[in-house]
């Protein structure tokens, strides 16, 4: 499936459900959140205790998903309210799209633990990268994943049409690569480790944040469901900073860790790699001018602009500052 056939059908079919259909938490009680597998996220711990139940007052249900874009479609549909871990690019897709989603905290940093790996057998890395011309390549469209390996092609000047690109998500990436039906894989999470085990990354972490490709995951929800439930917003993001919290301060302990790696389904071993890649945010730096207070907007819009110019998608918002809002988020510090 060509890039830009898939993602414009994503967002026209997003595009077309208004936001009368998002179910409010207030109407049967409950609210409902996605997350990712395979993401030890401290706010994992919380959703094994009942703390936000306790905090909200209300039953939460907790939804796996594969893609962020899946994350997009239950939204749209009124089937999730909060989008926790969301990718930035399948975010972007959604509201260039016309899906109207905002922002409302920074989930993850994470430049280590989103990445491309080609199999070993081609002994190719960043000196000779140009051979990947004529490749077959995993990549999930409409992700994180996607905007790296995009941005990494273009600095390594290998043209995308040279490319034989075909729509996985991330563990079935890794198998397909484990078995060599394509030749190199990008991903994150559990899926990325897994990828490794069968080749090399072509740029570290540093190395793509020095070419200004960042890596973060969002909090999203729809804006028609944060207008008109504000105070339950606030309040979950206020859970989920006391875990990050709690995770950065060392104070959760190997008790915190086993806990996330049985919510995440991994064992210990992976869950621990995969955090000692990830960084949480205080809500503090959230709110900084380095974050939603403005370089996340200025951010979205380059990302939006490199699938435009990829031609994943027809166009970009003139803007994406309304695309954050960080109200239910300084609610949330005085909480």
């Amino acid at each position: 499936m060509k890039l830009k056939s898939f993602l414009l059908g994503a967002a026209a079919s997003l595009a077309l459900v208004t936001s009368g259909s998002v179910a409010l938490a207030q109407e049967d009680g409950e609210l409902t959140v996605a997350y990712f597998l395979e993401w030890p996220m401290p706010i994992l711990a919380a959703k094994a205790s009942g703390a936000f139940e306790e905090e909200l007052g209300m039953k939460v249900n907790w939804v796996s998903f594969e893609t962020g874009t899946a994350m997009s479609a239950a939204m749209a549909s009124g089937d999730v309210q909060i989008a926790v871990s969301q990718g930035v690019p399948p975010f972007v897709v959604a509201a260039s799209g016309g899906q109207d989603l905002q922002v409302v905290d920074v989930a993850v940093s994470y430049s280590e633990n989103d990445n491309c790996v080609v199999h070993s057998d081609l002994e190719i890395d960043k000196d000779s990268a140009s051979e990947l011309a004529g490749k077959k390549v995993a990549v999930p469209l409409g992700t994180a994943a996607h905007y790296g390996f995009l941005r990494q092609m273009d600095h390594f000047g290998v043209p995308l049409d040279s490319l034989k690109i075909v729509d996985m998500p991330p563990p079935e990436g890794a198998n397909a690569l484990g078995q060599k039906a394509v030749d190199f894989a990008c991903g994150y999470g559990g899926g990325l480790t897994s990828m490794k085990e069968y080749g090399n990354v072509l740029l570290t972490g540093a190395e793509k944040e020095d070419l200004g490709i960042l890596v973060f995951d969002v909090i999203s929800a729809p804006a028609s469901f944060i207008a008109e439930n504000g105070d339950i917003v606030a309040r979950f993001l206020a859970v989920t900073a006391k875990e990050n919290e709690r995770w950065n301060s060392g104070a959760g302990g190997d008790e915190m860790m086993a806990v996330l790696a049985e919510q995440s389904g991994m064992d210990l071993d992976a869950a621990t790699s995969a955090l000692s890649t990830m960084k949480m945010l205080s809500i503090d730096e959230a709110l900084s001018d380095k974050w939603l207070g403005g370089n996340a907007a200025t951010f979205m819009k380059g990302v939006a602009d490199v699938f435009v110019n990829a031609g994943s998608i027809d166009s970009a918002l003139d803007s994406y500052e309304d695309s954050v809002n960080t109200g239910p988020l300084q609610a949330a510090k005085d909480m």
